[in-house]
């Protein structure tokens, strides 16, 4: 049996609790310093509102200020499930109390800009991390198609965990994996992170059609995109090609709140205007990307490449309609 702590007591960090509740692991849930109220909630309800589920017995959930108390114990591995905007306060935190070379796993995905340089997640942790002194830093990042509700409900999924060192990841995968949970491992950490972070915008993309046909031809430029993108960055084709590509878009596409934005912008809705009425309390990830990432994207590409990557940030940073460039189409 291991002690495993999860940061986040979202949907995605108390779904992952339940493979290794399964496993007869011990969890300790710690919510975020703005989740106190959630937090007593589920506590005296024994079930998490957002998954409508009952916790499992050995998942127990603590406020934040109980952080410090629960990494005295041995913990065998940290799991990350903030928001994308929430990681850099996580990493300050856990540089507080983590020992080092404790294994972390990255739920969370994004992208982020550092000294006009794109960021995966993984690198942005150990980047401050290292910086607060912590010396050994062992960081994973999970990428692939995994919707929280359906992994708490132990439908079968699969996804990638990714470490340059793949026995790292192969003991974390030996760790949670389960019948239903089916874990991959790679070494393309920024194929990976970049797939599960860009893959939000062209599921806005996606969303915003209007026929079948024109679903599969903005299917085939989206793909086309996502490998040029990644191959730039220094990512790998075939991982854009499996779980943490292509898997993951098609997840997010048919049941993901970025799509449900897309499906607003192919209205012709401008997108603070459906944010507003549509979405107002919604996260919608890739258009938080796209304003994280827009310029430096405009920068290094153009709209001959990147036609519908650059459409949507248009239309996302400029308050533009949303029109699709077909004459760029590869």
């Amino acid at each position: 049996m291991a002690n495993i702590l999860i940061l986040g007591a979202g949907s995605m960090g108390t779904a992952f609790s339940f493979p290794c509740s399964d496993n007869k692991h011990s969890i300790s849930i710690i919510g975020t310093h703005l989740e106190n109220d959630f937090i007593a909630e589920i506590n005296l309800n024994k079930k998490h509102p957002a998954l409508n589920l009952d916790i499992p017995k050995n998942v127990k959930f603590f406020k934040f200020e109980n952080l410090s108390v629960e990494m005295k114990k041995k913990i065998d591995l940290i799991v990350v499930a903030v928001s994308s905007k929430g990681i850099e306060w996580a990493s300050n935190e856990l540089s507080k109390v983590l020992k080092s070379n404790t294994p972390i796993l990255i739920l969370t995905k994004g992208l982020a800009i550092n000294n006009n340089h794109y960021e995966i997640l993984a690198h942005k942790v150990d980047r401050i991390l290292k910086k607060k002194g912590i010396k050994d830093v062992n960081i994973s990042a999970a990428g692939g198609p995994c919707l929280a509700r359906e992994l708490a409900n132990r439908n079968h999924t699969s996804v990638v965990f990714a470490n340059s060192d793949i026995s790292v990841a192969n003991q974390i995968k030996k760790l949670v994996s389960t019948d239903y949970y089916h874990i991959f491992t790679s070494t393309d950490v920024i194929g990976v992170e970049i797939c599960a972070a860009i893959k939000n915008i062209f599921a806005m993309v996606m969303g915003s059609s209007k026929g079948l046909n024109t679903s599969a031809a903005l299917l085939q430029q989206s793909i086309n995109e996502m490998i040029m993108f990644t191959e730039k960055l220094k990512g790998k084709k075939e991982t854009v090609m499996g779980l943490a590509g292509v898997g993951d878009l098609y997840v997010s596409v048919k049941g993901g709140r970025n799509s449900q934005m897309g499906e607003y912008l192919g209205q012709g809705m401008k997108f603070n205007e459906a944010k507003k009425t549509k979405m107002d309390n919604v996260t919608v990830e890739g258009a938080d990307l796209a304003l994280e990432i827009g310029k430096k994207v405009k920068n290094d590409f153009d709209i001959k490449t990147l036609p519908l990557m650059i459409s949507m940030i248009d239309t996302i940073s400029e308050e533009k309609p949303l029109k699709i460039d077909w004459k760029n189409f590869k």
